[in-house]
């Protein structure tokens, strides 16, 4: 269950306590976000909705290693991530994120196979064994028969479902996804969505997604509205099995 006041340790895998976040412009300072806590359960589908401006991406690079606070705390599985040194933070982020974004981010050098082993490469993981997960990754999202396409010739939601294999193919803890159906016409953007639901659902997948689509939003588990870096709405949705 998501909590949006959480003032205790408690047990959830994600715990965000008194987050801050300022930038400066030249004399400038910008409060991004403000005094945010946040609990997200393990298997948990949040939606994260607000005007451009909010901090709604400032809070999934927050989450997720990519930036560091100004102050406050962020704990993913007991482990306080502030507190990490640069290097022990990217192997955090390399085992424990899988990153989904509204561009998909791909080499348009490397077939669809090579594009989701790239993360893999990083691990002691043998060749067999880097296939042996490309492949299922490859399974999941429906894309064994486009192994070796280029992405050139997939369209925007083949190389979407490309991206997913990619962030979940090392079996992160954790899916942050930007606006992941942005870039994608309607019928394209519910097969992801439904690509995302069965992760969590079926692979008991956590995610927390940034979007500005309501029907994208309705998908999740709930949905927090974020206004001038604080979080001013949530609404828990009823999910039917």
């Amino acid at each position: 269950m998501v909590r949006v006041d959480a003032t205790n340790s408690g047990s959830a895998l994600i715990q965000v306590r008194d987050l801050d976040k300022k930038y400066h412009r030249g004399s400038e300072e910008i409060d991004v976000l403000q005094g945010l806590n946040l609990d997200v359960e393990k298997g948990d589908f949040v939606a994260f909705m607000g005007p451009s401006g909010s901090g709604k991406t400032t809070l999934l690079n927050l989450i997720g290693g990519l930036d560091t606070p100004t102050s406050g705390a962020i704990r993913v599985d007991g482990i306080e991530i502030q507190n990490l040194s640069g290097s022990r933070l990217a192997a955090w982020r390399a085992r424990n994120v899988g990153f989904i974004f509204q561009l998909y981010n791909l080499m348009p050098v490397l077939t669809a196979f090579q594009n989701i082993e790239l993360p893999l490469l990083l691990t002691k993981l043998s060749k067999a064994q880097r296939r042996e997960h490309v492949e299922a990754a490859l399974s999941i999202v429906g894309l064994v028969d486009r192994t070796n396409h280029y992405p050139r010739q997939l369209s925007g939601g083949q190389e979407q479902r490309v991206a997913i294999a990619r962030a979940i193919v090392a079996d992160p803890t954790f899916l942050l996804c930007d606006e992941p159906t942005g870039d994608l016409d309607r019928k394209s953007a519910d097969e992801i969505l439904e690509l995302i639901e069965r992760l969590v659902k079926e692979h008991g997948k956590t995610v927390l997604m940034v979007t500005h689509d309501p029907r994208a939003a309705e998908r999740a588990h709930a949905i927090l509205h974020l206004e001038k870096g604080a979080l001013v709405e949530a609404r828990r949705l009823e999910k039917t099995s």
